[in-house]
């Protein structure tokens, strides 16, 4: 399996003439030599303003794209040509991760059909150069120093309002006292003023936890841990070094992040907390843990609206850590990061982080921080925050990679594009303000008889109709006569509705937005999206991820069916959408309602 390093490695195997030259560390960067050389026949234009347009019938699209990924963000996913942008974000977690300002030129080098701009070597060198310019190091047990070998950045850096009042004393003209109070908040204003800290102050040690990975699970099958996952917790645990301790794991829905959380537990061993977003995710959490490891029931509590216990190994959800009784008043249930000496505490789910506990992991940066995720995107747009709170990214694995080695199901993707039914629906909309436009289009009730077809279709395989609005998918659940699951479906209920889709009882389930989180139904393989949250990539994301588990019926074919309401607002949104389904490397075809007679036909 490959990391983004071998990534990189291998896109970087042709003989490239490529010189440059990194900054040291206490001097800016000086220019980049770069060969003239590049091929009319390449996928890349790279632009002076950081953008790269990407041609996607190039026969090196793949290759290129998967090249790319690593240190730019896609920004628009047309038919012909993608938009990447190299942000400093995306170069300063490639920096983290291990890559250089030279890799990253060499992959634009390879691929790119005119000169790259002259500005850009440079301007890439001195940005990744600056990660890590700053340090942040432990002096004693109760104190913290911030460090820089650049006399004159560091000189700059103090005089900063933002940081200034966080800063100690001088202790001389290169470190400055740090309270450790402050490392969260310090290293957020870091990254703000363009030079993210590398954070080698280390961790308290936590309370030990005996722990071991099981070779037969306690339901008695044998238990191996892929190549992917093991790799993914060494990286994150470093050998026990400052360096590691504190990242973000980025991985597919279904790839087993679970998995990930558990040998990075089994590697430490200590008190562990582990975040969720759910009351199903803690259950499923505690499940997994105590099935794969050494660890008893007695040792793995849950911590939720329904159960408040604490043990060695403790699974909350974020609902009941942003839980307060009314909004003047502080979050009661803070304490628990206190409760226990934990050595680490594992953040399922990070891009949904909730901005309040943003705040309370800004004062527990000596904790040891993993977080588990199958998308960095926040629809809020703190990033930056997830990379200096949590940990930079320090591992992933494409899509693709793990579909081909067959650890994740293959998937074909189709929007199907709906008219609202008659002259009424369309006056309503046109009439209807903005938001209320979205919902008017979302809940078309065309669409039923869409849904119709393709329940059709697959009536004897595993299908999940998932959506927005709870009146949407109760008329659906009615005329379909299928199981709903909502917000409000006591817990009770929804496990024994999930095992009775896990064991085949029931083939057909309705989901709110609770289908978007951390619920384990491997054998599920047709997905119907009725409706969606605008235009999160995040969500769409969480959504394919339901179908994406390998199947034990070994029908490896997963089916992701989006209905979008043509020449309504909800057509816009959904090609935003569409952008997360073109990072990972998905096709994916656009019919017409009109087109699904065939459809009817092939069930028949």
């Amino acid at each position: 399996m490959r990391t983004r390093q071998a990534v990189f490695s291998s896109c970087c195997r042709a003989p490239l003439e490529l010189t440059v030259l990194m900054p040291p560390k206490n001097q800016t960067a000086s220019p980049a030599t770069l060969p003239m050389t590049c091929d009319p026949a390449n996928p890349f234009i790279v632009q002076g303003d950081r953008s790269v347009l990407v041609e996607v019938d190039n026969p090196k699209y793949a290759a290129a794209r998967d090249a790319l990924a690593p240190f730019a963000e896609l920004e628009k996913s047309p038919e012909h040509i993608h938009t990447y942008r190299i942000s400093n974000l995306s170069l300063w977690n490639a920096a983290a991760a291990g890559f250089t300002a030279a890799e990253v030129l060499a992959v634009l080098q390879q691929y790119t059909k005119f000169p790259i701009p002259q500005n850009l070597p440079l301007d890439i060198a001195e940005t990744v150069a600056r990660y890590g310019r700053v340090k942040l190091q432990r002096v004693d047990e109760k104190s913290l120093k911030l460090v820089c070998a650049d006399k004159p950045l560091m000189m700059e850096l103090s005089r900063q309002k933002k940081l200034k009042e966080y800063l100690g004393e001088k202790l001389d003209d290169v470190s400055f006292a740090v309270d450790p109070a402050y490392r969260g908040v310090l290293k957020q204003m870091l990254i703000t003023l363009g030079y993210p800290a590398e954070d080698l102050a280390g961790y308290t040690e936590g309370a030990n936890l005996p722990m071991k990975l099981r070779e037969m699970c306690t339901s008695g099958l044998p238990f191996n841990v892929r190549d992917y996952q093991r790799e993914a917790g060494d990286v994150f645990h470093a050998g026990g070094d400052v360096r590691g301790g504190s990242g973000v794991i980025v991985l597919p829905c279904g790839a087993g992040k679970t998995i990930v959380g558990i040998v990075a537990m089994c590697l430490l061993q200590k008190n562990t907390l582990v975040l969720t977003t759910s009351i199903t995710a803690v259950k499923q959490w505690r499940r997994e843990i105590i099935d794969k490891s050494t660890l008893t029931e007695d040792e793995v509590k849950e911590y939720t609206g329904d159960t408040k216990e604490i043990g060695p190994v403790t699974v909350a959800t974020y609902q009941i850590l942003t839980y307060r009784p009314d909004k003047t008043e502080d979050f009661p249930h803070f304490g628990l990061f206190d409760k226990r000496d934990w050595g680490l505490i594992v953040y399922d789910e990070v891009h949904l982080l909730p901005a309040p506990v943003f705040r309370v992991t800004a004062t527990i940066q000596a904790r040891r921080r993993l977080g588990l995720t199958a998308t960095l995107i926040r629809e809020d747009g703190r990033e930056g925050d997830v990379f200096s709170l949590i940990g930079p990214k320090k591992y992933d694995v494409p899509w693709r990679e793990l579909e081909t080695k067959g650890w994740i199901a293959s998937a074909s993707c189709t929007e199907i594009r709906v008219a609202l039914p008659d002259d009424a629906n369309r006056m309503a909309y046109a009439v209807a303000d903005h938001r209320a436009k979205y919902r008017i289009a979302s809940e078309n009730e065309a669409k039923d008889d869409v849904v119709e077809e393709l329940l059709a279709r697959y009536h004897d395989q595993r299908v999940l109709v998932i959506g927005q609005y709870l009146t949407q998918l109760r008329r659906l659940s009615d005329r379909f006569e299928i199981p709903i699951i909502t917000g409000s479906t006591p817990s009770a209920e929804r496990e024994d509705l999930y095992n009775k889709f896990r064991s085949g009882e029931v083939r057909h389930l309705v989901l709110s937005k609770v289908g978007n989180f951390a619920i384990d139904l491997p054998d599920a393989n047709v997905l119907i999206q009725v409706s969606g949250t605008f235009g999160s990539r995040q969500e769409e994301a969480q959504r394919l991820g339901r179908i994406l588990r390998p199947k034990s019926s070994g029908d490896g074919d997963a089916h992701f069916y989006t209905l979008v309401t043509r020449d309504t607002r909800e057509l816009d949104f959904a090609h935003h959408r569409q952008m997360f389904l073109t990072e990972q490397g998905y096709s994916y075809a656009i019919l017409d309602e009109r087109e699904l007679v065939p459809l009817k036909s092939a069930a028949g």
